[in-house]
């Protein structure tokens, strides 16, 4: 029970809320960091606790304004409109055209939906004390950036935002850098952020009432079973990449001179610069050396800044083909650009057929290697793509292929693929196309000049 004065009457309003948390549960509502996520399983109370939570704040904290998003309106709906109108009917005013919850302390609790990456205008310039996005793997990045900017206003309330998660969906790979990896970039501050684990076990009144639930979700296929009991964050629905594994692919550092062959791979945008160095051995095994992410390079710079990055032993690099066109701006293609750089290696046209490399280098990471777990290993220094590679997911148009969302694990498996195809077996390469890793190696002598003409 919590009560609290009302501005328009003498008499204490009160409000009777049903339920006991779990321990998980406290742990969230105990939690005073900027942004708190929670979850990671199914069935673990978050939208109930997350309800709580602010429905508490809203009695405690006299005009404080709140937010709660969900990706649709139907979720939205279901998920707090209904369970909150049973709660507060005769405590604090629905208004269904404006979609808020006024309590008589002056308090708003405000609900929305983001639908898609249009919808964030509805919310720029607004400010709210305490944003909750529940399901926030259902959100981009984007989306969720532009949140974090309306939360300020001139007063002394807590600024926070609270975020319930499970594992899969369009947001993966951002919340699980945020606050699974804790891998943080300059502008974040890692004492903002805090994650609560919850699994269906902690929920004991789903438990005792619903037991069929549990059973369910013991009984799913391993891959589903691992995200929604387990909250395993390697492996959830919708990964194309499903065979990755920490375990078997990402290996220690070691010297590679004994290799027979060195090349690079680049994916450019002014966006993100993504490079992976790789070496093969005479087994046919391959390696990913190192890796270089960088956003926001010109042509020239992205050119100078792999040139430094590349040994002698770098041979060649295969590159995406639209480097190959002329822009419009100076009449030069790309490659004339990057290739004007000193100590550049050569740039080759990458096989840029998708579907075709994403299944060899499924082949690739699902075939062992001989004196290793898989045909390919990723040394342990190439952090960026141990995070990406695994969080693709697939194209709702096209399962063989990769999703373009979100773009910003996207870069450096793209520039793996263009690596791994400068290889591809002969037996499954079409009789119109030759490799173009093997094309370089048989005109080695000629000069940089000639070769780039050919290519």
């Amino acid at each position: 029970m919590a009560s609290k004065r009302s501005k328009k009457s003498p008499s204490a309003t009160k409000i009777y809320l049903k339920g006991r948390p779990s321990e998980r549960q406290k742990l969230f509502f105990e939690s005073r960091t900027r942004y708190t996520a929670y979850g990671g399983a199914r069935g673990g109370g978050k939208s109930w606790a997350l309800r709580r939570k602010l429905i508490l704040m809203a009695l405690h904290y006299d005009g404080i304004r709140i937010l709660i998003i969900r990706r649709t309106l139907s979720e939205l709906r279901e998920n707090h409109i209904l369970p909150m109108l049973a709660e507060l009917s005769d405590v604090a005013p629905y208004s269904e055209s404006k979609h808020v919850f006024d309590f008589p302390n002056g308090s708003r609790i405000s609900l929305g939906y983001m639908d898609n990456e249009r919808d964030v205008l509805r919310y720029q310039g607004q400010e709210y004390d305490v944003i909750a996005i529940d399901e926030a793997t259902q959100l981009t990045e984007y989306q969720f950036s532009t949140l974090k900017a309306c939360l300020r206003g001139p007063n002394s309330h807590p600024k926070r935002m609270y975020l319930t998660c499970n594992p899969g969906g369009v947001g993966h790979a951002w919340v699980k850098r945020l606050f699974i990896d804790r891998c943080f970039r300059s502008n974040e501050d890692p004492a903002d952020y805090s994650f609560i684990p919850a699994k269906v076990y902690d929920n004991h009144v789903l438990v005792n009432s619903d037991p069929d639930y549990v059973r369910g979700l013991e009984s799913l296929p391993d891959a589903l079973k691992q995200a929604w009991l387990c909250g395993n964050w390697d492996i959830f629905e919708g990964q194309f990449f499903s065979e990755f594994s920490r375990d078997k692919h990402v290996i220690a550092p070691f010297d590679t001179k004994h290799c027979a062959r060195h090349w690079a791979a680049m994916d450019y945008g002014f966006d993100m610069l993504a490079v992976v160095w790789l070496a093969s051995d005479t087994s046919g095994n391959i390696f990913v050396e190192r890796e270089l992410a960088v956003s926001g390079l010109t042509l020239s710079k992205a050119a100078e800044l792999t040139a430094a990055h590349c040994d002698k032993s770098t041979e060649f690099i295969v590159a995406s083909p639209d480097l190959w066109n002329r822009r419009q701006d100076s009449g030069l293609s790309g490659v004339e650009i990057m290739s004007s750089v000193k100590d550049l290696p050569p740039l080759i046209k990458a096989d840029n057929r998708r579907v075709i490399g994403w299944r060899y280098l499924r082949e690739l990471l699902s075939s062992s290697g001989n004196d290793y777990s898989s045909k390919l290993s990723i040394f342990q220094n190439a952090t960026e793509l141990i995070r990406c590679l695994p969080a693709l997911l697939h194209d709702r148009r096209n399962p063989e292929d990769a999703s373009g969302e979100p773009h910003s694990v996207t870069h450096l498996p793209e520039a793996l693929r263009y690596g791994v195809m400068a290889f591809l077996p002969e037996n499954e390469k079409p009789e119109s196309i030759r490799s173009l890793a093997d094309e370089f190696f048989s005109r080695k002598k000629e000069t940089l000049a000639e070769a780039l003409l050919r290519f």
